[in-house]
């Protein structure tokens, strides 16, 4: 049951993000802020 709900949680996120970039290069967008955001906070 655990293993269910966290496999239906793991593809609301999933579609969420997905529909939120729209295509691939979106996708690559969305990614490369993140790792900016993480060198950041890294320094």
């Amino acid at each position: 049951m655990k293993r269910a709900i966290a496999l239906g949680i793991l593809l609301i996120t999933t579609l969420l993000v997905v529909s939120g970039c729209n295509t691939i290069r979106g996708a690559g967008e969305d990614i490369e802020q993140g790792g900016e955001a993480i060198q950041r906070s890294a320094s």
